[in-house]
């Protein structure tokens, strides 16, 4: 089960589960002992990155990109989704708000797998 949704900055708790980074690009100052999983192409496209960021979308258009983006991924969705039924996963990346997020969304589309 997909439980938390948390940044990559947080500290680690063993509550967390299995912690599985859903970014592109690697963050900054984070060792690698900090994730169990890196699970890159579920991470926003950069380009799509660059719009939200940059105001020039709205998050309506940043969740129907990000859902295209998911497109042919079914594979990596569906390892989440099983890793998400072995135990608890927590979702990690650099955003603080998990509402304005994708990972809010990942975690949509993995519940409507299972």
């Amino acid at each position: 089960m997909i439980k938390i949704q948390k940044s990559v900055y947080d500290r680690p708790e063993p509550s967390d589960g299995k912690r599985i980074l859903v970014m592109t690009m690697w963050p900054r100052g984070i060792s690698k002992e900090k994730v169990d999983l890196w699970m890159k192409d579920l991470g926003t496209p950069r380009e799509l990155i660059r719009e939200w960021k940059g105001g020039k979308i709205s998050w309506d258009g940043y969740t129907a990109r990000y859902g295209e983006s998911l497109d042919g991924k079914e594979e990596s969705l569906r390892r989440l989704a099983e890793e998400s039924r072995k135990g608890t996963v927590t979702l990690l990346c650099t955003e603080k708000d998990p509402n304005r997020c994708h990972r809010s969304l990942l975690k949509s589309a993995i519940e409507r797998l299972q």
